[in-house]
């Protein structure tokens, strides 16, 4: 910082001379190690490349979203409604919601055109403190318990076939999940395109096993299978708790769909790819969700369903035979690519931050380079990295993903509120 030193000037109207005045800009340029043009391109400098299209664009937002909750809320939202036609009726709500929330959040990615997500919109429209607040709510608490509890069900699927015919040992199930959020930390410290690329293959694997799922229900349903959808909607709960907790179950489901604002400066045209890659990925995705829940629904009973631990694995054992493995494999690899995409949206909210002043200014700024030109994103991700694990120690998966939601405020929700207070 260069000193400041506060002079009584004389009273005098040479001093106001533009002889004088030269004199001082040109001292001032010469005296400061930090002249305001310095700054302009240091910040310049701190802008993260533009290596994002609208096929990755796509691939994270549906990559993200696809995760854990597929297969395993469905058996959760029908508890809760009581019948088939109802749950049905909640997932199509809750794709609809997204797709609302997510084209407010492509309107104000189109205006304002900076990384950051939520934090950053906060930032330029209501000030300094609430994004303030914001930017450590979400950092410390809200994605790490989200992340944590994804990863924690890619453990539990990843470790299940060394432990046929009994529950996984807890301490394994949270060592996979941490050794999960490590191996994303490197993968996101290396390279941007290497993550792009790990999370555009996941997606399309993921995408390949729901359309399995899919394909195999309407065999069954063609077959005649449809004892499921016979007097669909009976039994159907109209409590306003039950429909709220299914909600939570569903939208749980859908999150991700807001992941993209988060690197809006590294997309490539962001006014016309962020759009395009909303309106491709979250009717995508809505669509897959219903195609495969009347799949689950064709394969077994409303009863058989509430009763499976496993929702997918269940499917698989009915439908696939000896080929059930794939379906633990897709549920696996689905949940590390939700992963690597929350991770890799996520660090950028510190990268953002840091770079805002709002977190400590050596992780962007540091003057020691560790790992060459890019140690700022690098320094972000290791501390994202590091963070994501704490959330471990909760012992259940439920306890981090309503930890998630009810912290943070479900997305949709946030998406609505803030854009009505931005018009």
């Amino acid at each position: 910082m260069p000193e400041i030193v506060f002079v009584q000037m004389p009273q005098s109207s040479s001093i106001l001379s533009p002889n004088n005045i030269s004199t001082m800009r040109k001292r001032k340029t010469t005296d400061s190690p930090h002249s305001s043009t310095d700054l302009t391109e240091g910040k310049e400098k701190l802008r993260l490349k533009q290596e994002v299209g609208l096929i990755s664009g796509v691939s994270l937002i549906a990559g993200t979203m696809i995760g854990s909750g597929i297969f395993m809320s469905p058996e959760e939202v029908l508890y809760r409604m009581g019948s088939p036609a109802s749950s049905l009726l909640i997932w199509a709500a809750c794709g609809l919601l997204a797709m609302f929330g997510a084209l407010s959040y492509a309107e104000l990615g189109t205006i304002i055109k900076e990384s950051g997500g939520e934090y950053i919109y906060i930032l330029r429209i209501f000030g300094s403190f609430p994004a303030f607040l914001f930017a450590y709510t979400s950092v410390i608490l809200v994605r790490p318990a989200g992340l944590a509890a994804v990863c924690l069900s890619f453990a539990e699927y990843a470790v299940a076939p060394f432990y046929p015919g009994c529950s996984s040992p807890q301490v394994v199930i949270k060592c996979t999940a941490a050794a999960c959020i490590l191996l994303l930390t490197i993968i996101n410290c290396l390279n941007v395109r290497l993550a792009t690329s790990i999370m555009n293959i996941l997606t399309a694997a993921k995408l390949l096993a729901l359309l399995v799922i899919v394909v195999g229900g309407l065999v069954l349903l063609a077959k005649g299978q449809t004892q499921s959808f016979q007097n669909a909607f009976q039994n159907t709960t109209a409590g306003i708790g039950a429909v709220g907790v299914a909600f939570y179950q569903g939208l749980w489901s859908y999150d991700g769909w807001n992941n993209l604002n988060y690197v809006t400066e590294e997309l490539k045209k962001p006014e016309v790819t962020l759009p395009r890659a909303v309106m491709l990925a979250i009717p995508l995705v809505t669509c897959l969700y219903l195609l495969v829940n009347v799949s689950y629904l064709a394969a077994m009973t409303p009863t058989e369903l509430l009763s499976s631990g496993a929702v997918a694995v269940t499917w698989g054992d009915k439908v696939l035979g000896n080929w059930a493995w794939v379906i633990s494999l897709s549920v696996a690899l689905s949940t590390f690519g939700s992963s690597n995409g929350t991770f890799f949206s996520g660090g950028r909210v510190c990268y953002i931050a840091a770079r805002e002043g709002h977190m400590a200014s050596c992780v962007p700024l540091g003057p020691f380079s560790f790992f060459g030109p890019s140690s700022p994103r690098h320094l972000a991700f290791l501390l994202s990295g590091v963070k994501d694990i704490a959330p471990l120690l909760v012992h259940r998966r439920e306890s981090l993903m309503y930890m998630s939601c009810q912290v943070g405020g479900d997305d949709w929700v946030g998406g609505y509120w803030f854009h009505s207070f931005c018009y």
